[in-house]
């Protein structure tokens, strides 16, 4: 069932990397280390339920998939910064749940899943931002609506 302990932390760094590498590449809060290291971590956590579990029936293994759940869900909210009205690193936080996911899926005997999982974020990351990127030449390269007034713009307005 998901091969040895061995195999699942090597899957657990692999995927990790994975992930890691794109996020790296870009320059994000989340790298190559965190990436690997939420991944191993929650992977440990699955693999510690589901051992204790069958050592004694009265432990429930979904109770620790929820605690990830919850403790993920704050080591999450430490990358998302709000500064001058905008708020950045909502990606990073998503990725952060995901990597919790996959780390999830390995310690819980999936390793396959846990792969496709893996190449699946790293697609959306990469293919999303392509199309951004398109839509974004084709509204001209603005992020801003057409009625939007620039800050001059504002500046010189009468005030009323």
């Amino acid at each position: 069932m998901g091969g040895s302990f061995g195999f699942q932390l090597v899957t657990s760094v692999v995927c990790g990397a994975i992930v890691g590498i794109e996020r790296q590449l870009r320059g994000k809060a989340i790298g190559i280390r965190t990436s690997i290291l939420i991944c191993l971590a929650t992977q440990v956590f699955m693999h510690l339920s589901t051992t204790l579990t069958l050592e004694d029936v009265s432990i429930d293994p979904t109770r620790v998939l929820g605690q990830i759940v919850t403790g993920v869900g704050f080591l999450g909210a430490g990358v998302i910064l709000a500064k001058g009205g905008s708020i950045t690193g909502v990606t990073s936080a998503a990725v952060v749940w995901m990597l919790a996911a996959i780390g999830s899926t390995i310690g819980a005997g999936r390793p396959v899943e846990a792969m496709t999982l893996t190449l699946l974020v790293v697609g959306v990351l990469i293919v999303v931002r392509a199309l951004e990127s398109a839509f974004k030449r084709l509204r001209g390269g603005s992020d801003e609506p057409e009625d939007a007034l620039s800050e001059p713009e504002i500046a010189a307005r009468p005030v009323e």
